[in-house]
């Protein structure tokens, strides 16, 4: 294929030298002169593994070039990258200025041309971007977006130091558009990569890379914070960590990245507070650890803002155990937010099929005692009960009992439900509140 890189930095450099490696022609656009003589001079613009072999072996077989013309590279080519840079401005916000120029200048080509034509997004941008550029497009060529041209979101994974290797290996890739036509010529320029390619939603594929980055900053820090307790313990943190990492069904896994309800239960808030109190005394600064909890407390804060926005004072909640197939109801936010709203006078009604109050024991039972005393005079005995009671019905725990009750049963029009935990995901019910 004939593409373009607008954009020789970082990204760009990368693209250009893995997409020639695959036999693609490619034209590198920047307004930097230094940069461009470089990839006509066969050299890569930054220090990285195997990529100057790469620049170097396209430019003998001609398959690089780089010009700051963004015309010639508009008319000799089918698909642009957008690779440019887009830093924080000073009050946080990412810095899309270059990227709206080149959006401007794609546009102004592209009323000269005739051929439809593929615009990808590789820069790291915010939701809303994919739009704005193909608005942009669409007032200076005066063609439409879908039809004319079509704008891809297509993030890059790239760690510096092995760059060339994540291109060709990357964890997937990741391509959305509005536009079928693009997302298949997309398929077709990325099925010699390794790993299976992703479409999605534009907006979730605009959103990823800034989720991905921030989760790995919060990995480190995390660790870092392991390991200062660890220190003042004299507890070896590299061989913890090795350890802890050898867990792939709990620690390293998708189990607990699925948004929802918050965390209760006997472990996650005892063991927490225990290692920040660990830190504290022997004197170890760990903000992250200490804001967990307020985390927690904010997500179920926010739940009962949500459920007091419904203006009904009648409530059902189905489950207020703290996860599915299970009796325990220590620490469980679902009777936080039932204590707190029985506090504002809410009537409550709680059916949850696991709760049997001649059974409870322990710890478990006295925890439940202290908090709802009357618990016996909350509880209903059928799900019907307690949907015919409720104007808002909430919905804590992914039980199956309570997925099959919504797929089997019409639910009436005027009960207000709020999904805690994705309940109704992947049922047909559209018209529900979720706190996620």
């Amino acid at each position: 294929m004939k593409i373009s890189i607008f954009g020789l930095g970082y990204v760009g450099c990368v693209g250009m030298g893995c997409l020639a490696k695959l036999g693609h022609h490619i034209i590198g656009v920047d307004i930097n002169q230094e940069k461009i003589a470089m990839i006509n001079n066969g050299h890569a613009t930054i220090e990285e593994k195997d990529i100057d072999d790469l620049i170097s072996t396209g430019r003998e077989k001609d398959l690089i070039e780089a010009s700051d013309d963004f015309r010639y590279a508009m008319m000799n080519s089918e698909i642009s990258f957008i690779c440019v840079g887009t830093p924080n401005l000073p009050n946080g916000h990412l810095d899309l200025s270059a990227i709206k120029s080149v959006a401007r200048d794609i546009g102004t080509a592209l009323k000269e041309k005739d051929d439809y034509h593929i615009i990808i997004i590789r820069s790291t941008v915010t939701p809303g971007t994919n739009k704005e550029v193909g608005k942009i497009v669409e007032e200076k060529s005066g063609k439409i977006n879908n039809k004319d041209f079509a704008i891809v979101s297509n993030p890059e994974f790239l760690r510096e130091g092995s760059a060339v290797e994540d291109f060709f290996s990357p964890p997937y890739t990741l391509i959305a558009s509005e536009d079928d036509k693009a997302i298949q010529k997309l398929n077709e320029l990325y099925k010699d990569i390794d790993g299976k390619i992703i479409s999605s939603d534009v907006k979730i594929a605009e959103m990823m890379k800034l989720v991905n980055n921030s989760f790995h900053a919060l990995k480190v820090s995390f660790a870092n914070e392991i390991g200062r307790i660890c220190n003042k313990m004299e507890v070896d943190s590299q061989k913890l960590m090795k350890i802890f990492c050898q867990d792939t069904i709990l620690n390293i896994s998708p189990y607990y990245l699925r948004p929802g309800f918050a965390y209760g239960g006997s472990c996650l808030p005892k063991d927490l507070k225990a290692l920040n109190l660990l830190s504290h005394d022997n004197y170890v600064n760990t903000p992250i650890l200490k804001s967990i909890d307020k985390s927690n407390k904010t997500h179920i804060q926010h739940t009962i803002n949500t459920i007091t926005s419904l203006n009904s004072t009648k409530i059902s909640f189905l489950t207020i155990t703290f996860k599915p197939g299970t009796d325990d109801l220590r620490f469980s936010p679902a009777l936080e937010v039932v204590e707190y709203l029985l506090g504002k006078g809410y009537d409550i009604k709680v059916y949850d099929k696991n709760l049997n109050l001649s059974k409870l024991i322990g710890k478990n039972k006295s925890f439940l005692m202290n908090k709802l005393p009357h618990i016996d005079e909350l509880l209903v005995d059928s799900i019907e009960k307690a949907m015919d009671y409720g104007d808002v019905i909430i919905l804590s725990n992914q039980e199956k009992y309570i997925q099959d009750y919504f797929k089997e049963n019409e639910i009436d029009d005027c009960k207000e439900l709020v999904d805690l935990a994705g309940v109704l995901k992947g049922l047909d019910i559209s018209d529900y509140h979720k706190i996620y």
